[in-house]
């Protein structure tokens, strides 16, 4: 597996893999509801590209096809860490957070609780957010 920086023609690949993991991996922790709130399969590609330009963000390869990827904003704001359906607990999670040693909060989800916690992240409070007007459990988090 390798990482490299974000190129604005792998946004349509991440918002794929974005609602293929949602939909597969997280299907344990929400409803089928909820998990069409998150990943309506809709993506805004321009603004999504230029969320990720505007952070770093590092995009992990392996065997020819994008596995995993991570953005952080400048201060520090983990804003997304999604790890294809496949991929699951081979490491590319842990390579995406260690390459973004900056990263202070975010806001985890049910399902990536566990994985912060076990690197020392710290649940600072439970929430509810809305999305498309259903309500998501989710949890911000600090290192």
């Amino acid at each position: 597996m390798t990482l490299r920086p974000y190129r604005s023609e792998d946004c349509p690949v991440l918002a794929a893999l974005f609602y293929d993991t949602v939909h597969t991996v997280n299907a344990r922790d929400y409803t089928p509801e909820q998990l069409d709130a998150w990943a309506d399969g809709q993506v805004d590609l321009a603004a999504w590209d230029a969320s990720f330009l505007a952070h770093t963000t590092l995009v992990a390869e392996a065997e020819g096809i994008i596995v995993g990827f991570a953005d952080l904003a400048d201060d520090g704001y983990l804003d997304r860490l999604y790890v294809h359906k496949d991929w699951q607990g081979r490491g590319v999670a842990t390579a995406l957070c260690d390459a973004l040693p900056g990263a202070k909060l975010t806001h985890a989800s049910l399902t990536a609780r566990p994985f912060f916690e076990q690197r020392g992240w710290q649940v600072v409070k439970e929430q509810q957010v809305e999305r498309r007007g259903v309500l998501l459990t989710n949890f911000v988090m600090k290192r």
